[in-house]
């Protein structure tokens, strides 16, 4: 499989992640999960159904890769490092305490 799709999806699925939109929060969850399942949480396969067909194709694709490779790689490793920094201060920090 080449990379090039793969990246395309991933800028996609960072850009969504990243907004206000009702997907943003499923598709943050798939992409925490990958960065580190055991402290950001799992991916519930049922979010699959609350994301447009576009979307779940973007994640089937990213998931895909993810098994298809030889070995563990990770966000951070394909360049993803910022982003995904992003996605836990921003759906997985506690809100500041306002006094």
């Amino acid at each position: 499989m080449t990379q090039q799709p793969v990246f395309e999806a991933l800028d996609r699925l960072f850009d969504l992640a990243a907004s206000d939109t009702g997907q943003a929060k499923r598709v943050a969850n798939f992409l925490l999960a990958w960065w580190n399942a055991g402290d950001n949480g799992g991916f519930d396969l049922a979010d699959l159904f609350g994301v447009d067909q576009a979307v779940a194709a973007d994640m089937g694709l990213v998931f895909l890769y993810l098994g298809g490779h030889p070995g563990a790689i990770y966000p951070d490793q394909m360049g993803y490092k910022d982003q995904i920094v992003a996605l836990v201060e921003r759906w997985r920090m506690p809100a500041p305490v306002e006094n």
